[in-house]
């Protein structure tokens, strides 16, 4: 085992930013950008050309390529409805009616924008959209658990983004779709700021009038330069805590288990088709061909990828032609995992994933693109990471992380680990298996393969319970599952000492409930006055750790569901 390298520092905390209210967060009604039904409605009309180019292509090949086709006339193409438009004077009907269409679009288009609208203020995000079938969504401020930016490749040749406000429940999630990217990182801003607590100051202009016909104009200002220079402007992008090498990417995308998956598959095929019949390696193209779609998505999804602090949160970004954005602020972080597979074990890589609230259905959360927050790393950039992800975790409890929970068991390993009578039903992981409680976070051990470290930060735990089943009961061992939202990183331990899993249930139950009375990282800045904030226009935010002075604790609320095994 090589030498442990040297703590990461913490990265240096930003700057607060002014609170001064963007003038699309008045509280007024505002539409949308003005080419939102544009990229809305975009593939739809793609797919109206492609259908109507498919029709007519010899007679579009006769006009415009005829060098293609020598010779050929109208005569060839006796179905054409060209030539049934001509033989029959029907031109100025067929103008007329491609006139409708055109017409029917652009103000299908209109109406589609000047129902789309939105409003920003103290207390919810609200969109409403629809012609005939009208929608409202609203997102309450106090239960935003993250803004995600995303710009589209078509969308940002417009310097244009959406914006994807996250709620708590499930599809809970209003859309502001589409922005200018300045105005989309504008309302961000704004709509996080509130989020914390925080009361923004009075925009610019005052008259609701006037701010309504600067945000119009300002609107279409935007989509004409875009239509014109075609350039992204994102506002600032703090500096990146990791720096991700492309020739890393595709060495995890080559050591990763899809890979290994894919060449053993192709082995037996082969194989296969040699002994048998060789109509076996057609149907190896297709799942060759979906394979390297696959591994290439993967890779250009990490492609500009770039993790910082912000004083909303930690922003994290990634993506080469679809770029997207996502903030995740103080406090809605449930659970944390760092894993390592074998292959990657030479190369000392590691991924960090973790268990947030993404506002979609339960069936999208285990594939959510967003838990994985970093790719592939080294220790020293995991360390990183954990250090903005867990920063109440304190100084001499992070050797547990590696020391003890990546890289253990150790000498003097503090972990709870599988007794040695059930070493049977963990025979390859039952010294690894093992449980560790703190003041501020639960950890659980596992793996040898790959090896696995999950962190649930106690204040956002929701409950936690113990299971036996007849082998268990003879053995005297027990499984604990932490319970926390839906998401890949998995709460569940099992053939611990019955015992120690008792001692862990009390432990937990007991911490948790403390942890969560003196948190106050769901309105990280509702300390900070109003005054203070106009006055010095920027937030003084107390560090964790801080004493903290007239602040109420302000804790989610939760249950405690409690069941203990049988003696």
């Amino acid at each position: 085992m090589t030498d442990a390298p040297p703590p990461a520092s913490p990265p240096p905390r930003p700057e607060a930013r002014p609170a001064t209210r963007s003038p699309l967060s008045d509280g007024e009604w505002h539409r949308m950008h003005p080419l939102t039904p544009l990229f809305r409605g975009g593939i739809f009309l793609l797919v109206v050309g492609g259908i109507v180019i498919a029709n007519l292509r010899e007679r579009l090949i006769e006009w415009f390529l005829p060098m293609i086709a020598p010779g050929v006339s109208g005569d060839a193409f006796p179905d054409d409805p060209v030539d049934f438009v001509f033989e029959h004077n029907l031109l100025l009907i067929a103008l007329l009616v491609v006139l409708g269409v055109v017409v029917l679009l652009v103000g299908a288009f209109y109406l589609s924008w000047r129902f789309h609208t939105f409003r920003i203020t103290g207390d919810d995000v609200e969109v409403r959209a629809g012609v005939l079938f009208r929608s409202h969504r609203r997102a309450p401020i106090d239960r935003v658990q993250g803004v995600n930016l995303t710009r589209p490749m078509i969308a940002r040749l417009f310097g244009t983004a959406k914006l994807e406000v996250v709620g708590a429940g499930l599809d809970s999630n209003v859309k502001l779709e589409y922005l200018s990217t300045a105005n989309a990182e504008a309302v961000r801003a704004d709509i996080l700021r509130l989020a914390s607590g925080m009361q923004l100051a009075h925009a610019a202009d005052a008259s609701p009038a006037g701010t309504r016909l600067g945000a119009a104009a300002s609107a279409v200002s935007a989509g004409i330069a875009g239509l014109i220079d075609g350039a992204e402007d994102p506002a600032d992008e703090p500096d990146s805590v990791v720096d991700i090498p492309v020739g890393r990417l595709i060495g995890s995308q080559l050591l990763s288990g899809g890979t290994i998956g894919l060449i053993l598959a192709i082995a037996a095929i082969v194989v296969g088709s040699i002994v048998g019949t060789p109509w076996l390696l057609v149907g190896m193209i297709p799942a060759v061909i979906g394979f390297a779609a696959v591994w290439v998505r993967g890779i250009t999804r990490s492609l500009r990828y770039s993790i910082a602090p912000t004083s909303s949160g930690v922003r994290i970004t990634f993506g080469l032609f679809t770029t997207v954005t996502e903030i995740l602020p103080p406090g809605r972080i449930h659970a944390v995992e760092v894993s390592q597979n074998l292959m990657w074990r030479p190369a000392g890589w590691w991924t960090v994933t973790v268990n947030r609230l993404s506002g979609r259905g339960v069936a999208a959360s285990g594939a959510d693109q967003f838990a994985t927050v970093l790719p592939v790393g080294t220790r020293a950039d995991v360390e990183r990471v954990l250090r903005l992800l867990l920063p109440a975790l304190p100084e001499d409890e992070w050797p547990l992380v590696f020391g003890h929970g990546i890289l253990g068991p150790a000498d003097d390993d503090p972990f709870t680990n599988t007794p040695r009578r059930a070493r049977l039903l963990r025979p390859f992981t039952w010294r690894r298996n093992g449980l560790h409680l703190t003041d501020r976070a639960l950890f659980l051990r596992r793996g040898v393969v790959w090896r696995r470290l999950a962190i649930f930060p106690l204040a956002r735990l929701q409950s936690v319970d113990i299971s036996q089943g007849p082998v268990d009961r003879a053995l005297r061992v027990a499984s604990v599952r932490a319970h926390t939202i839906p998401g890949r990183v998995s709460g569940t331990l099992g053939v611990l000492d019955r015992d120690a899993a008792l001692g862990a249930f009390e432990g937990v139950a007991s911490r948790a409930i403390a942890a969560a009375a003196s948190d106050r990282s769901h309105r990280w800045a509702g300390h900070v006055s109003p005054a203070a904030t106009e006055t010095t226009g920027s937030p003084e935010v107390a560090e964790p750790g801080e004493p903290e002075t007239a602040v109420t604790a302000q804790a989610d609320p939760r249950g405690q569901s409690e069941s203990r095994p049988s003696d």
